[in-house]
């Protein structure tokens, strides 16, 4: 049987590129460079994507860890991703604005065998909600308010 938790924010956009993002009792900014027009308030959207993903493979990691009692001492994550700011900008149509691809390494500063540590992070993909979330095609619906 599934236990859903349902996850919310809610964001005010200024004239600018700055966003105020609230979520629960905490407000974080995404913004842009001020050489595109920002004011370099709070890091990009695509930077907190990846963030995002960083941030789940580390607590995913931790409660795996927890549960398999494992001694997990830190991580090394790396998120890597190249897009085409010309889709982005109005100035192609070929392609897509999104990542053609999101390359992640983790290092794993934990007694893990090699072979130990490959089947450490199987797992982790699988259970890891972010990253199903961004692999899968999952459905997103957008209206106005």
């Amino acid at each position: 049987m599934a236990k859903l938790k349902t996850v919310r924010i809610e964001a005010s956009a200024d004239d600018k590129f700055k966003v105020a993002v609230t979520t629960g009792d905490r407000t974080f900014y995404v913004d842009q460079q001020i050489k595109v027009g920002g004011t370099d308030a709070g890091a990009s959207p695509m930077d907190h994507l990846f963030a995002s993903l960083a941030g789940c493979i580390a607590t995913t990691a931790r409660i795996m860890a927890t549960q398999k009692q494992i001694i997990l001492n830190g991580m090394d994550i790396k998120v890597e991703g190249s897009l085409d700011t010309h889709v982005i900008y109005g100035k192609s149509t070929e392609g897509r604005p999104g990542v053609t691809g999101i390359q992640v390494s983790v290092g794993l500063d934990s007694s893990m065998s090699e072979i130990e540590q490959r089947e450490f992070l199987e797992e982790l993909r699988s259970r890891c909600p972010v990253w199903d979330t961004i692999s899968a095609a999952t459905p997103i619906s957008l209206t106005t308010q």
